[in-house]
């Protein structure tokens, strides 16, 4: 099966390129399912139910947020009644909503996602290693999902590859969210594991990671807030990644980056020439 993963929606920008792109994206890559960060798609912070309807409606599957799941104060109710919306597993056991799922994609597949919020340099949280390894195995491959995606929202890139390896042979893909910035490290683990540091934005990349440029530069020159970060609102890419993987083992076949759209060179998976 052919799985669309999508890095961390941000703002105005961010929000109308899934909208208008990723409609055609599922028909061009005959995708079976799609996954999209929207953490940051709300005026940069949190998602709203009304913006999470709208990355639904365009063709997610599934929603991941991160550290940010409760700026949007009606996260915290709407989540309940969402199956389709994960935020960290490993958040306090008090927080609302869940972080895994197993669902259906559009051929009846059913894939696991999960997602984990990292330790480095974050927030705390409790050990997202052993939360994320629980889910994975009260739910393997080949027994009862066909696919397992984990999402790491995480700063450090060590953590996410640490991730990748830790759970190597276990899950299909393991992809960072967080840091806004593609990397270009995707690969295939030996134990048939895709893994991507971190997956990038959607958004407008003539910014600082989605942010209107002045207040950032601001801070960093002279440490004083003047404003808040105001989301950029130019021509927006996506950033993600796709996967495919081996129908009989759930494990990860083929994996390339893509980008659409903005100021970044783009890139589209073509799977050998057998869909462009």
């Amino acid at each position: 099966m052919r799985i669309l993963f999508l890095g961390d929606v941000v703002g105005r920008a961010g929000r109308e390129a899934v909208s208008n792109r990723l409609p055609g994206l599922i028909d061009r890559l005959a995708l079976d399912f799609v996954i999209v960060n929207g953490e940051n798609a709300s005026h940069g912070k949190g998602l709203t139910e009304s913006h999470f309807k709208d990355i639904k409606d365009a063709g997610a599957d599934v929603v991941t947020l991160g550290d940010h799941a409760w700026d949007q104060r009606d996260t915290l109710s709407y989540i309940e009644r969402e199956p389709t919306l994960v935020r960290p597993i490993n958040m306090s056991p008090d927080a609302p909503g869940r972080g895994a799922m197993l669902c259906h994609g559009r051929n009846g597949h059913r894939v696991l996602v999960v997602q984990g919020q990292g330790r480095v340099f974050m927030n705390p949280v409790d050990d997202p290693f052993r939360a994320i390894e629980t889910a994975v195995d009260e739910c393997p491959l080949e027994f009862i999902a066909d696919a397992i995606v984990v999402d790491l929202h995480a700063e450090a890139t060590s953590e996410m590859q640490a991730m990748g390896h830790f759970l190597d042979g276990k899950v299909s893909l393991v992809v960072g969210t967080h840091t806004h910035i593609p990397t270009s490290d995707h690969r295939i683990l030996s134990g048939g594991t895709g893994l991507m540091s971190d997956a990038g934005m959607c958004g407008d990349y003539d910014s600082v990671i989605g942010m209107e440029a002045d207040e950032p530069l601001n801070r960093f020159l002279t440490g004083i807030p003047r404003g808040r970060f105001i989301p950029a609102e130019g021509q927006a890419s996506l950033s993600g990644v796709v996967i495919e993987t081996d129908p009989k083992t759930g494990l990860c076949t083929y994996i390339a980056p893509l980008r659409v759209g903005g100021s970044l060179s783009e890139t589209v998976p073509d799977f050998g020439g057998s869909t462009a």
